[in-house]
């Protein structure tokens, strides 16, 4: 690719994250932004200063070094941590960037990572970047500020894809290394893999995950007659007759069982999730109505504790 190539990719990806943050600035200002805050709160207290002890303090606050220091009682002060970290997880593999949706998984994941970091930014909370696809392929560090944030959607929209697989345990185990507060995780993915939910439950005891299951049309039969399809990862083709009962049953009922195993897995993780069905025709609500959803379902889970 020749330099005019390579600064008239940047230039359309570029174009295309500043439409996406025009999108996303509706949902951010309106009703998701109450719903981040009320669903992301601060992980906990954090220390803020010593003081002189006053009568109805907590005797198990007192700081006996400084008290032993000075002669009289002082005690620790906390406030409740308010700064947070979302780091977004997402899946390179070859399995995001076909499909027969409007858009591939890849591009409703930036669209996803532009609503949430741009919620994150408007709280004044860092936003990091984990691309993976068998391993690590890239780590952004968290950090504050709208032109950090859409340096990660940028990266989610143009990092080069992997023609490997997907494990995802090596993003789970860098993530568990490197935040050591306890952050926000969204792991952007098809899912199609298996063997990470030991993985994903030990990050999770640790962070706050959040599975966001991106799903392409063709998960349902295809409305149409012979097609041959193409493992993007694989490289394997075979024809397929969506036209037979027979066919369609067989596709239906190994989607289901990939279905019912994913959410499984992720129950017992202990993670939430975030399902993002890829529309075949454009489609307004297709990115806002889901995350919408789960801010709302973790409201009312949150109002019934």
């Amino acid at each position: 690719m020749s330099d005019a190539d390579r600064e008239t990719e940047l230039a359309e990806l570029l174009k295309e994250v500043r439409r996406i943050e025009v999108q996303s600035r509706r949902l951010v200002t309106g009703v998701m932004a109450g719903g981040y805050s009320a669903v992301f709160r601060g992980s906990g207290i954090e220390f803020d200063e010593v003081r002189e002890y006053v009568e109805g303090d907590d005797p198990r606050a007192v700081d006996w070094n400084v008290t032993a220091r000075v002669g009289r009682p002082f005690v620790k002060k906390y406030v409740e941590e308010r700064e947070r970290t979302v780091l977004f997880l997402l899946d390179l593999s070859a399995s995001m960037t076909g499909g027969a949706g409007i858009w591939s998984a890849r591009q409703a994941a930036a669209r996803v990572a532009a609503c949430l970091a741009l919620s994150a930014v408007r709280n004044n909370d860092k936003v990091g970047l984990i691309a993976f696809s068998r391993g690590v392929d890239k780590y952004v560090s968290p950090q504050k500020g709208l032109g950090h944030a859409l340096r990660v959607v940028r990266d989610v929209l143009a990092l080069p894809g992997s023609d490997a697989g997907t494990d995802l345990v090596p993003p789970l185990e860098l993530a568990g290394r490197v935040v050591r507060r306890r952050a926000i995780l969204f792991l952007l993915s098809d899912f199609l893999a298996g063997g990470w939910r030991d993985a994903l439950a030990l990050c999770a005891r640790r962070h706050e995950v959040i599975a966001v299951r991106l799903l392409p049309p063709e998960l349902e039969p295809l409305d149409a007659g012979v097609v041959r399809v193409r493992d993007p990862e694989t490289g394997r083709e075979r024809l397929i007759d969506w036209g037979s009962p027979r066919a369609r049953a067989a596709w239906s009922e190994r989607v289901g069982r990939w279905r019912d195993r994913t959410e499984e897995d992720l129950r017992r993780a202990g993670v939430d999730r975030m399902d993002v069905a890829m529309p075949r025709a454009p489609s307004r609500d297709a990115i806002a109505r889901p995350i919408l959803d789960f801010f709302r379902m973790r409201e009312l889970r949150g109002a019934r504790r």
